[in-house]
């Protein structure tokens, strides 16, 4: 048995005895990616570095990335999936590759030191080969030398042994390591290719050599790098022998205020599959139930620590969707009292010391947890019991006319949605209780016509791929700096950034500010900017520890940080900001800065949207 907070120290004491820098998690909005939503995977903050560029603290890294995932929301309440994720990981850029990565997983699963797994309950596999990469008989080998049975070793195509972040960038070829999660004793010529099920997959070292080009062609990278991932949460499911990732002491204090707030029990030990996930079965829904309001409002705290705030669109839209999934969920366990703050002082509680901006942002989490399940509680009632309408209104079109209606226009969904605060995802979970089908193109129709943006502009974002680093978006990047600095000087140093979003064609910069800027403010603020691009500043990247930026005055979002370097960039005489980057070398790059819009995102933050033009 391991606790989990035993797994995270062993996991960064493993690695920093192996001379790797314990970097903070990212947060789990993207810095300069503007083609997801969320941070999907512990790589993904690091991409520049697989490209080539310098981290700031070395050649060996690792840490404990916090992530979150969405596009599966309707299997939350198994036994596996969690919105919110913690993905323990370890990266060399250009420095050690397939020996020593596999040679350092198989320690500390085996090692009695660290995790101590028995070696006959560990199983691998390896790339097969294809016309892009050879067959990897080099992992193959290593892993039999280490003392994984040859039968244990599997060679799987790409489907299986292949990771790439997106259609283009970083990839090559992988070697997953699997843990005995059948009945008894694994049999010797029990393998992932024979035997599937009986295997969990718990860690993968990612080899990137290549870069995906558009052209679906490979090129190889500057440097071979090493990639590699292991989901905390299921890593603590499988070594304490549970079958669900909930059963474990992550959600055990949650679910134990969430009993005494519902009067409900929560059953451990009980499968929950695509089998029965949807069964009506009374304990498999309850169970199911309180398995959402734990995911939804520990993923809530975590997205309103790093600074998403409750909207119609973007990342808000999705915490308020989770918000209000939740609070669905706690309705139909008969829960009538406020419970929102109460489990997310659970989630504060278990992450104060590990993530140290949810402490930070205590007040604020719970106030937003309040206002969001206040608004949605009011309306929530009432909606059902339009809903019940309607399908009472379909029972009697059927009874008179015997035309069975099997479909909620869009126009009804858009009700839902715009009087009773219904997200459409929501209609659709009702409707499909119901056997019923919602017309979603209807339902956009008719958002369009009432919303300035439309919630299908947000959901291409979730494609995915690596950052941006076009002249464009690079420019851009640069350009919030000016912004930054010339909207404290303008408005006063309580301005911070909350945010920000960069494409090709414009930049939007969240920051706090509790009034409408005037149209002189905005007139200063963008004469500021373009006098600094008119001066033909250069800029300059230093790297220093976050102790040593914030004496020397720089902006910008710290956020949770150990003790790493971290990288400042000087707009000579302007100003000093921590970034990743990228940035241009001169504010002459970037041409004439204009501001488009200017209007509140959430309470107390300010956004506007600007463009460069030539």
């Amino acid at each position: 048995m391991i606790h989990s907070k035993d797994l995270r120290k062993k996991f960064l004491q493993f690695f920093a005895e192996k001379q790797h820098a314990i970097i903070a998690s990212a947060p789990v909005v993207p810095e300069n990616d503007p083609t997801v939503l969320f941070n999907t995977a512990g790589m993904q903050p690091l991409a520049p570095y697989f490209m080539g560029e310098k981290h700031p603290e070395g050649t060996r890294i690792a840490n404990i990335q916090k992530c979150i995932r969405t596009n599966d929301l309707e299997e939350v309440g198994d036994d596996t999936h969690c919105t919110f994720f913690e993905m323990m990981g370890n990266w060399s850029f250009g420095d050690y590759f397939k020996e020593e990565t596999i040679t350092w997983s198989f320690e500390f699963l085996t090692s009695p030191k660290y995790l101590n797994i028995p070696i006959d309950q560990l199983a691998v596999t390896v790339f097969a080969g294809d016309d892009d990469a050879q067959r990897d008989t080099i992992s193959s080998d290593l892993w039999e030398k280490l003392g994984i049975p040859k039968e244990r070793i599997s060679f799987l195509g790409k489907k299986d042994n292949w990771w790439a972040a997106g259609a283009t960038g970083p990839c090559g070829t992988d070697s997953e390591i699997f843990y005995w999660v059948g009945q008894g004793t694994p049999p010797i010529h029990s393998n992932v290719e024979n035997d599937e099920l009986s295997w969990m997959e718990i860690w993968n070292n990612v080899f990137m050599e290549f870069n995906r080009n558009a052209d679906n062609s490979l090129t190889e990278l500057p440097s071979k790098n090493v990639d590699t991932g292991m989901g905390f949460e299921r890593v603590c499911t499988v070594l304490n022998g549970h079958k669900s990732v909930y059963d474990t002491d992550i959600f055990a204090d949650m679910l134990q205020k969430l009993e005494e707030i519902s009067g409900k029990k929560y059953q451990s030990g009980i499968v929950i599959n695509e089998d029965n996930l949807h069964d009506s079965d009374s304990t498999i829904q309850t169970i199911k139930r309180m398995r959402i309001i734990v995911d939804h409002i520990r993923t809530a705290v975590i997205m309103l620590s790093d600074g998403v705030r409750p909207s119609n669109v973007d990342q808000g839209y999705i915490l308020r969707r989770l918000i209000r999934r939740a609070i669905r969920s706690a309705h139909q366990l008969g829960i009538e009292q406020s419970f929102a703050v109460k489990l997310g002082q659970c989630v504060i509680e278990k992450f104060s010391e590990i993530y140290l901006n949810i402490d930070k942002n205590k007040a604020i989490i719970l106030e937003e947890l309040t206002q969001e399940e206040g608004k949605f509680r009011k309306t929530l009632i009432q909606g059902l019991k339009e809903f019940e309408k309607l399908l009472r209104g379909f029972a009697i079109a059927l009874e008179r006319s015997g035309k069975k209606i099997t479909t909620i226009s869009g126009d009804k969904a858009f009700k839902l949605y715009d009087t009773y605060g219904f997200p459409l995802e929501m209609t659709q979970e009702l409707a499909k209780e119901h056997s019923l089908e919602v017309d979603a193109a209807g339902f956009a129709l008719a958002y369009k016509k009432h919303q300035e943006l439309s919630k299908q502009g947000s959901e291409k974002k979730f494609k995915g791929g690596l950052a941006d680093d076009s002249q464009e978006v690079t420019a851009y990047h640069t350009a919030t700096h000016l912004l930054h600095q010339a909207l404290k000087d303008v408005l006063g140093d309580h301005v911070e950034q909350k945010g920000s979003n960069i494409t090709s064609e414009r930049l939007r910069f969240d920051f706090s500010h509790s009034e409408k800027l005037t149209d002189e403010q905005k007139e200063e603020v963008t004469q500021l900017v373009n006098t600094q691009i008119a001066k033909s500043l250069p800029i300059t990247c230093t790297e220093m520890t976050v102790d040593q930026a914030k004496s020397e005055g720089a902006i910008g979002l710290f956020g949770d940080k150990y003790d790493e370097k971290i990288k400042v960039y000087t707009i000579e005489g302007f100003s000093k900001e921590i970034c990743g980057g990228p940035h241009v070398e001169n504010t002459k790059e970037l041409g004439v800065f204009k501001i488009k819009k200017e209007q509140a995102s959430s309470a107390g933050i300010r956004r506007i949207k600007a463009i460069l033009t030539k």
